[in-house]
């Protein structure tokens, strides 16, 4: 990752990812980034962006993991860090850790609350299926076109 060489310039979304872990300052921070990195190790492929986000407000927006498409949201809540899976109801979730959005027809989410022992190798194998669910619609997409 490079620095900006200058003020003018916006930061990168993973700058921007950096702020928002450190603006927080406590569990939900730190359970962010243990996220993050776990993401990143599941897939060194994944692109960081955010999102939503408001100039008058003070929050720096939400973190957003691509590949190929949306793997999964970022969000901080006061007694939670949820990741919303956009495709979460076509992954694989054998380790069952889906927990929350189970009743909707395409997003599932993860919530985790401040004492929760993440379960490394059962989250990094959901972010691989999210990914290859991706890849397989993108490849789908452009056998049409």
């Amino acid at each position: 990752m490079t620095k900006n060489t200058s003020a003018s310039e916006d930061p990168s979304p993973s700058e921007l990812i950096d702020q928002t872990i450190k603006a927080l300052a406590d569990w939900r921070g730190e359970t962010l980034a243990r996220l993050r990195a776990l993401i990143r190790q599941a897939d060194p492929d994944v692109v960081e962006e955010v999102k939503w986000r408001k100039p008058s407000n003070s929050m720096l927006g939400v973190p957003v993991w691509e590949h190929d498409g949306m793997i999964c949201t970022g969000e901080t809540y006061k007694a939670a860090v949820k990741l919303t899976f956009a495709k979460g109801a076509s992954v694989e979730d054998p380790s069952s850790l889906f927990n929350s959005s189970l009743d909707g027809n395409t997003r599932r989410a993860i919530d985790f609350q401040k004492d929760d022992v993440i379960d490394e190798e059962a989250f990094k194998a959901l972010i691989r299926a999210a990914v290859a669910v991706n890849t397989s619609q993108a490849g789908k997409k452009s056998k049409k076109a």
